[in-house]
Formats: C-alpha cells, structure tokens, sequence
C-alpha cells in the first residue's frame, strides 16, 4: 500500500510539474528568458518580400533560360561581401590543426577528449581545443612530421603542409529523401518501408533515422592552379604561387573553390557556432548555406523593382563614365574598371541592401541545381531546385546555378537576371561564394 501510495505521490508531481501548471489553463511551456537574435558578425538582414524573378531586358544571348516569374522571399542574413581568402584561411587553418590534434592524441591523451563530464566514453573522441600545440616541441615534430610533404616533393628543402591530406568530415541529415512519403515511418507497421541513396548512389535499408544521416568528405585547399588552367597561352604563375596565402590578398575574394569545398564549408561555419553556443548554454541558430538561385537575385536587386543591375541604373557606368564593377568591359581592356582581375572586397558601392560585388568580381556559387526550365516547374513561394548529383550520373546533372559575373565576364553577366553555370565538382579563378543565414521569425 505504501508503495502504491509513494508512486501516485510521484505521478501527481510529475503531472503538476509539466502538464498541469498554469492552474489549468494553456500556457505554453515555461522557458529562461526569451530568445534574441543578434546580428550575425560579417552579415547583414535582408527582409522578406517578393519580386519579379528573371530577366528585365531583351535575351541577347538568346539562351532562354529563364523567364520572368513573381516569387515571394523568406528573410534571411546574407555575408555583407563574398568570403575572402583570410576567412577561408580560418576554415584550412581548423583543418590542418584537428589533423594535428588526432595525431598527437594517440601518444598524448591531453589532445583529445574520450569521457563527458558524467564519465561515459566518447567515440570517437572529440578535439580538446584548449591544449596548445608546440609545433617546435621535438617529440611532436617527429609525430607531426607525416602532415608535411615528403622530402622528394619540398622545392628549395622547404617543409610544407601536404595539403593533400587536408581532408574535412562533414555529415548533413538528407531531408529531401526523407521527406518522401514513401520513406516515412509507418506507424501501423511500426517500420520503414522505403530505401534510400548514399552519397555513392548505393541503395540503403531505411532501419532507422540514420540512414537519412549523409557523410561525406573533401579537401578543403583550394585549387590554386585554376589560374593557369582557366587560360591557355596566358602568364598567372604569379597569381598561383601567392594569392591565397600572401597577406597582400587577405581581403580578396577566395577563388579556386569548387561547390563541394564552398558547402563543406558552411556545413564547418555552422557547427563552429553552434558548439560556442552550446557551451554558453545559448540557443543554437539556424545552418549557414548556399544562397538558393531566388535568394540571391533578391538581395542583389536590392529592393529595386525591374531594375537590371544591383545598383539600379541601366547602364555599367555612372553620370561620370566611371565603370560601377569589377569586369570586363571593353575587348581586352580589363583594367578600365580599376582591376586587371579579382579586386580586394567593397572596393565598389553597395547596392541599396549594403551587399558588396553583387555584380562582377567573381561569380557566386548558390545551392540550386541548373535547369534550363527550372523557372517553369519551381513554386513560387522560395523556389529552387535542389539535386545531390551522385558519383555516376551523367554531367548534365551535376550543373550548379552561378550568379553575379566576374572580373572576366562581359557586361551582360553582372545583370540580376542573368544565369549560368558551373559544374559542381569544378574549380575556377574566376568564382567564389557567399553564404546565408535564416532568420528566425519574420
């Protein structure tokens, strides 16, 4: 009796406590303060609206491949300028240094955390951040020694990063193949009937939620060759040997990155803000990403209704002949504008958002997968298209939408509506990217 007794005692406090307070009334569940999201370092809002997507002049590459399309724009955050070569030094510098850490924590447990603070094992262990690394230390540098090149390959016998094996780890939830109705948890049979793809297009049991949880890695150096690749008969050694790495390139926009490298990226932006928050018992935010194709026209209009340029006007230079970006706009004379190639970040006006190089400088990977008539069979409400491109599909199918024209691209690219594409596994010198945030609320 007493023990039925000692457990109504406890049903009745567990019900007082969560479902029956508020004297009976519905009143949501009690929280610690209430949430406020600064502005993210680096961005800026761009509110949420709707505009006429595509084009607002004549098709003079007779491409047709898009067309004008009312479409309606969530809020979201937007990195004020493209990412420079000092910001995704920050993502290869994390890199280089977890290899460090893993590979001095099989001699020296410091380096690595394999118990939480209840005392259960981590595996695989995580990072411990806050050891220091000595890289003069004579017992690490015969460990660390494997992360460099190899004698035969050091020109002029200096010792280098192999950036060959900087490899990132990188996982996502698949929320496309989830989503399919097929693939939902059937709640009669108590279990999942669909199958669902990898990231190598080999078909998997869906047994639990894990099979939706893609994994995936890439070397995140960026491929500093595309300079000479991209031209032929054409002297960028220069620019090969010094643009990522010399400080005199800090505030240039990083090039080289392929569409893999600039998602990996976001995915590693993310989880370096999200685990600082979590440590400050802070909540988390939403994912940095890719700008889909809609959302990045959007904020490169600016608010400005039909115009055809980030900056409004109809024309490529101001009331002073002075050119207003970064690009090609004469037969050969590149340097007209002010710069032979990539130029430094706000080195032109904003446009009526505050976003820098809209238009010229380099081109911008987003999300959306590349289809001639996407604009047909999207929705209006943020439309995209989205495609993870598996290892064997053909070509066409790995296409990504590129925005916003370069310093090497004729006029006609840095127009809002103008589209083209980039295949997602390919590096050039003439294409970065930026990343969004979502705003939580309207």
């Amino acid at each position: 009796m007493k023990k039925v007794l000692a457990l109504s005692v406890i049903l009745i406090t567990i019900l007082t406590g969560c479902g029956q307070s508020g004297g009976g009334e519905l009143v949501g569940v009690a929280r610690r303060g209430s949430f406020y999201e600064p502005d993210p370092y680096g961005m800026l809002f761009i509110p949420q609206g709707s505009f006429n997507m595509g084009p607002n002049d004549q098709d003079i590459a007779s491409a047709m491949t898009s067309q004008s399309k009312t479409v309606s724009i969530r809020s979201f955050w937007m990195d004020e300028t493209e990412i420079t070569n000092s910001e995704y030094r920050q993502f290869v510098y994390w890199v280089k240094d977890s290899m460090a850490r893993r590979l001095l924590g099989e001699q020296f447990e410091e380096f690595l955390i394999a118990e939480d603070y209840l005392g259960n094992e981590i595996d695989p262990p995580f990072v411990n951040w806050d050891e220091p690394i000595d890289w003069e230390n004579e017992e690490y540098a015969e460990i660390l020694d494997e992360m460099y090149l190899p004698e035969n390959e050091r020109f002029f016998r200096r010792k280098e990063i192999d950036t060959r094996k900087l490899n990132y780890e990188y996982e996502w939830v698949d929320l496309l193949q989830a989503a399919k109705k097929s693939n939902r948890y059937n709640f009669e049979t108590k279990s999942y009937e669909g199958v669902v793809y990898d990231q190598e297009g080999k078909e998997r049991e869906i047994r639990d939620r894990s099979a939706f949880i893609m994994k995936d890695e890439v070397n995140v150096y960026p491929d500093t060759l595309c300079w000479i690749a991209d031209f032929t008969y054409s002297f960028n050694e220069p620019w090969t040997e010094k643009y990522f790495w010399h400080p005199g390139f800090d505030e240039y926009p990083v090039v080289g990155v392929n569409w893999k490298q600039a998602t990996a990226f976001s995915i590693w932006r993310t989880q370096l803000l999200n685990n600082y928050l979590r440590l400050k018992g802070e909540p988390e935010v939403m994912q940095y990403r890719l700008p889909t194709e809609a959302e990045w026209e959007y904020a490169a209009r600016g608010g400005l209704e039909h115009s055809i340029y980030p900056w409004g006007g109809l024309y490529t230079r101001n009331d002073k002949g002075c050119f207003l970006a970064n690009f090609k706009p004469l037969r050969g004379r590149y340097g007209d504008d002010g710069g032979m190639t990539t130029m430094s970040v706000m080195s032109y006006a904003p446009n009526d958002f505050g976003l820098f190089d809209m238009a010229g400088n380099v081109g911008e990977w987003t999300s959306s997968a590349f289809d001639e008539s996407a604009y047909t069979f999207t929705h209006d409400f943020n439309p995209t298209y989205k495609y993870n491109a598996l290892p064997d599909d053909p070509h066409v199918m790995k296409r990504k939408v590129i925005r916003g024209g370069s310093w090497k691209d004729i006029g006609y690219f840095l127009q809002n509506g103008s589209r083209t594409y980039e295949y997602q596994d390919s590096s050039k010198s003439y294409v970065g990217f930026r990343c969004v945030r979502d705003y939580i609320g309207d």
